[in-house]
């Protein structure tokens, strides 16, 4: 905290809803840390500014080592083997989702989890022309958008995911090594290997949808002309923890990325209470730095998540033990200016497993009850993977993100510098209106703006026209 040398008492400072003690200006007595423990990762949150020396400090009498620091909003990340480590720090400033998970308390599965069930990934040959399977692009009138306009090769589209196959036919002209990370430790690695897929190829079949193009099978994405950048913040178990996503967030804001997919939710607690012990110190670190990145330019897009039911009107998180009320969000779409994305199927009415509420615009996500006749392609929507193939579909709200993020990269490339407020303001306006079906009583609103679908279906044509 900027002012740990001039306190002379403890002193507790509401941040963003949370709580966090700041550390006391009298030297600390030398204190035994453990050394032989499992290390866990932890964000930790400091005023904005500050000095790094002071964070340094602070951790290293508290048993803990700075990962990174991220001075600007105020967080850092921090490693420690101490159990006790939140509790020296406080337990509204420090919190490790490594950690929860290990403890008994801890979430049963990933954010990704949910869509490993619904993806039953499906190999297609890449031989013959697969655009003709590719119900989901014609649903938003992407192949006449492409005949007008592609993107433009100076935006940069973030996929914050689980690493993108800069090798894939489709993707290797698309992919940008030097605006690409990985962000597991929560501190950027610039190396290749560390934003390459590894376990997964989530990342690799978002990005296709939004950039990918292959001339000799026939697939094209929604904005092949512009750039990708793989920030990698999935690790191998499939988790996103909050050090990841902040580290993504700001490496995003830094580059200049004007949009980002984010198709996942940070875990593993599906909500986090900004006024929980330890969810507030998660809560306020994502917080900062999707702000922080929106303030940079960065229109941030994400999934409404697969658990099916009313994001508005959860009393329980169904990963972890605890009540949720109205100080708790799933992140990062619970964030002000975060895009969130609902997904339909092949028949254009919500997927059974879309989560609805509070939603700002619905894309293609597949549904396997809504079967595309034959020759249209799977139920699920086609694009590029790493494993078993070339080709495959996955279904999710997971799919439905980049649909709306590749709309927002040909907006972005229209309209060079738009604000993110502008950006997606354009982006739901153009979207084509969804009615609420006349049977379903838990879809309420105009179709103009209904918790089914938010504003519309995204249109890529409307956004090059």
């Amino acid at each position: 905290m900027s002012r740990l040398r001039r306190m002379a008492a403890p002193l507790v400072l509401a941040v963003g809803g949370g709580l966090f003690a700041a550390a006391p200006a009298a030297e600390a007595a030398p204190v035994a840390c453990d050394t032989t423990s499992t290390p866990y990762t932890y964000v930790v949150t400091y005023q904005p500014g500050t000095r790094a020396s002071a964070v340094d400090k602070e951790l290293a009498a508290k048993c803990g080592t700075k990962v990174a620091y991220y001075g600007e909003i105020g967080v850092a990340i921090a490693s420690s083997r101490n159990a006790d480590f939140q509790q020296k720090i406080g337990v509204y400033r420090a919190y490790s989702g490594g950690k929860d998970v290990a403890s008994s308390a801890g979430a049963a599965r990933s954010s990704l989890g949910a869509v490993r069930t619904l993806e039953d990934t499906r190999s297609v040959a890449a031989a013959g022309d697969l655009s003709a399977q590719q119900w989901d692009m014609k649903a938003i009138h992407a192949p006449e958008a492409n005949k007008k306009y592609q993107g433009s090769s100076s935006v940069t589209v973030g996929v914050l995911d689980s690493g993108i196959d800069a090798t894939h036919p489709a993707l290797r002209a698309a992919v940008s090594p030097s605006a690409s990370a990985g962000c597991i430790t929560g501190a950027p690695d610039s190396a290749p290997a560390s934003w390459a897929p590894t376990t997964s190829d989530h990342g690799t079949h978002v990005a296709g949808t939004i950039a990918g193009k292959d001339p000799a099978a026939g697939f094209t994405g929604i904005a092949p002309g512009v750039r990708l950048a793989s920030v990698k913040v999935v690790n191998d178990d499939g988790y996103i923890f909050p050090e990841s996503a902040v580290c993504g967030f700001v490496w995003a804001a830094k580059h200049g990325f004007p949009v980002t997919n984010n198709s996942y939710y940070i875990d593993p607690g599906m909500f986090f209470c900004s006024r929980e012990p330890g969810d507030a110190a998660a809560y306020e670190a994502v917080r900062r730095a999707i702000e922080f990145s929106t303030h940079h330019g960065v229109l941030n897009v994400s999934a409404a998540g697969n658990s099916g039911f009313d994001t508005t009107d959860q009393t329980t998180d169904p990963n972890r033990p605890h009540p949720v009320d109205s100080s708790c969000g799933i992140l990062p779409k619970a964030i002000d200016g975060v895009v969130t994305v609902s997904s339909v199927g092949y028949a254009g009415t919500k997927s059974s497993f879309s989560n609805y509420g509070s939603i700002d615009v619905t894309a293609p996500g597949g549904d396997f009850s809504q079967l595309p006749p034959s020759g249209e392609g799977p139920s699920c929507p086609l694009s590029t993977t790493v494993f078993g193939g070339l080709y495959g579909s996955k279904c999710g709200t997971s799919m439905a993100s980049p649909h709306a993020a590749g709309v927002a990269a040909l907006l972005a490339s229209r309209f060079r510098g738009l604000p993110p407020s502008l950006l997606a303001r354009v982006l739901t306006g153009e979207a084509d209106p969804v009615s609420c079906p006349a049977a379903e009583a838990t879809c309420s609103g105009p179709a103009r703006n209904n918790s089914y679908y938010g504003h519309g279906l995204v249109n890529a044509l409307d956004a090059v026209r």
